[in-house]
């Protein structure tokens, strides 16, 4: 008899087919000028249950460029696994077509030359012409928000992500869970969840003085859907008071918690879900983790790292689907449900072309409307880019460097720290910079842009302390996002060594010294989850810089020299 197991393999067989064909047919008919929407839309409806996902928005309401990685290292057992495979070797394993749009949608190459051909991506209006379609199709599918989305715009910070939520109420989500949100402060994050017309899901998050589950965060509900019972189960961002302020939300406790997903996967089923789902931010490798560890998950949807992949990984006989960030892909799942179990899927990653998807009139309408109050400031142009401006990579994007430079001329330091987040779109060569695309690479409720002394051996705890986060082989240890970026400050890592062993060859890159144990060094840098910090804003800071230098050029940075590959 063919196990479970078998089912989801040819699944997963089929929709790899399917997508190869699906990008081979967008190429042709991109060289023909005749991308059309009902390419991208088109879906063999299949089963009895579907799932939209969406994740990782940031606020982001409008069209933007945004630049895949061209460097995602994987550790431990992800070492060379998706989704720690870019570029020409990521196109190669998915069959994708040099030029084509799957090339530029989910890969990094030629970005700029393909940005130029293909325009942007995303934009809010466009995904709700997606979910509509969809629904159409399939008028009780299940769309699901994986959360960070009421953080990393201008409108959202001025707001306090009241633009987000009405845009998003507009799309009609079913449930979401959270990261950034909880940096509203905790009094925002429930005046906000108290209003909405859907779940506010996360079985992780924890009364702090009680250590009992928080009556405002439900850890799952129950859909019925084609004739089946479906139990979406939230999880939140695991480690928000290391990664972000605990300050902000002390009266809230997080973690992994497998062994409380354990006990609800159990508790859902015993309830008579026939399928469970996990709607997630823990990112993908501790999803794939947390998948072996627990069972009884069909589906995880996968939030926090930004992956998007046109095919679901498979572990243990859990599927885990990424859907991508800044609104630039939603995920359609189809479900075969029958006596209980998960029998089949077909799924399809949907690129957001925005000059092809036409907008959503009525949801175009509010974005406009959100936006219209602010839309002087949002669009007062600071100055020009000389190249491509990007910020994913593990240890460094022109975003970055450029943030990094403006904190070393405008605060006067020797040496800059800036968090290596994932959020932010792209700018290609000649575009212009507006206030609007700083806040998209800066805007957060904690941006003071400090200065203080910091010895060299503190510099180097510092980043031995991230390095760990990224690079510790088991993905529950996992807790930050990519390394921190720096300015004036070279170094060497070997991410096979040990936790306080990875760092070495640090250099004070104006003098070429080596940077001294005993020595305090001036440094700037934002972000910082100490409560207090004083300084400008980091997007004043950064304001200011571009404004004196008229046009950026930021110079390609080999300051970071990475064995252990």
């Amino acid at each position: 008899m063919i196990s479970r197991r078998d089912f989801l393999q040819v699944g997963m067989s089929a929709a790899a087919l399917l997508g190869a064909s699906g990008f081979g047919t967008w190429s042709r008919l991109a060289a023909q000028q005749a991308l059309t929407q009902d390419q991208l839309l088109d879906f063999d409806t299949f089963g009895n249950v579907s799932l939209i996902h969406i994740t990782d928005i940031h606020a982001q309401l409008k069209p933007i460029y945004f630049r895949e990685p061209s460097v995602n290292i994987g550790v431990g057992s992800n070492r060379g696994e998706v989704p720690h495979v870019t570029g020409a070797e990521f196109r190669r394993l998915y069959g994708i077509d040099d030029g084509s749009p799957a090339h530029y949608a989910l890969s990094s190459g030629d970005f700029s030359a393909l940005a130029r051909g293909y325009g942007r991506m995303g934009g809010l209006d466009r995904v709700a012409t997606v979910i509509n379609a969809i629904r159409a199709d399939r008028p009780d599918a299940i769309l699901l928000d994986g959360g960070d989305t009421w953080h990393g715009s201008y409108t959202c910070y001025q707001t306090q992500a009241q633009d987000m939520v009405n845009v998003m109420n507009a799309l009609k989500p079913d449930a979401m869970t959270f990261h950034w949100e909880f940096t509203l402060g905790s009094d925002r994050v429930a005046e906000l969840v108290e209003g909405l017309p859907f779940a506010a899901l996360g079985q992780n998050i924890f009364d702090a003085e009680w250590d009992e589950p928080a009556e405002l965060f439900p850890p799952y509900t129950f859909f019925e859907r084609g004739g089946t019972k479906i139990a979406v189960i939230g999880q939140a961002f695991p480690y928000m008071p290391i990664a972000n302020p605990g300050w902000m939300f002390p009266e809230y406790a997080f973690g992994i918690r497998d062994e409380n997903m354990q006990a609800m996967v159990d508790e859902v089923r015993a309830q008579g879900a026939e399928c469970v789902v996990v709607l997630s931010h823990n990112g993908f490798d501790v999803d794939k983790k947390m998948a072996t560890v627990v069972t009884g998950i069909d589906v995880i949807l996968s939030g926090h790292t930004h992956d998007a992949l046109p095919d679901p990984v498979l572990a243990g006989e859990t599927l885990i689907f990424p859907s991508g960030s800044n609104g630039k892909f939603v995920t359609r799942i189809d479900l075969d449900i029958r006596d209980g179990r998960m029998m089949g899927y077909r799924s399809k990653l949907i690129p957001i072309f925005s000059d092809v998807i036409a907008p959503d009139p009525e949801v175009a309408a509010l974005i406009d409307a959100e936006r219209a109050p602010h839309l002087d400031r949002l669009t007062e142009v600071i100055g020009q880019t000389e190249g491509l401006l990007y910020r994913r990579g593990n240890f460094n994007g022109s975003w970055d460097d450029l943030i990094c430079d403006a904190l070393l001329s405008e605060r006067e330091a020797e040496i800059a720290l800036s968090p290596g987040v994932r959020w932010g779109p792209s700018l290609i060569p000649g575009q212009d910079i507006t206030r609007e695309d700083i806040w998209n690479v800066t805007s957060m409720s904690y941006g003071e842009a400090y200065r203080t002394e910091m010895t060299g051996d503190f510099l180097k705890l510092v980043l031995e302390d991230v390095a760990d986060n990224i690079f510790n082989p088991d993905p529950y240890y996992q807790q930050g996002g990519d390394m921190v970026r720096t300015g004036g400050l070279g170094y060497a890592i070997d991410i096979t060594k040990p936790q306080g062993s990875r760092i070495s060859n640090m250099t004070h890159l104006a003098t070429g010294e080596p940077i001294d144990p005993g020595k305090s060094y001036v440094v700037a840098g934002w972000a910082s989850v100490n409560e207090g910090t004083e300084g400008p804003q980091i997007w004043d800071v950064v304001e200011n810089h571009i404004r004196a230098q008229g046009t950026v050029a930021v110079t390609p940075r080999d300051d970071v020299v990475v064995t252990g590959l």
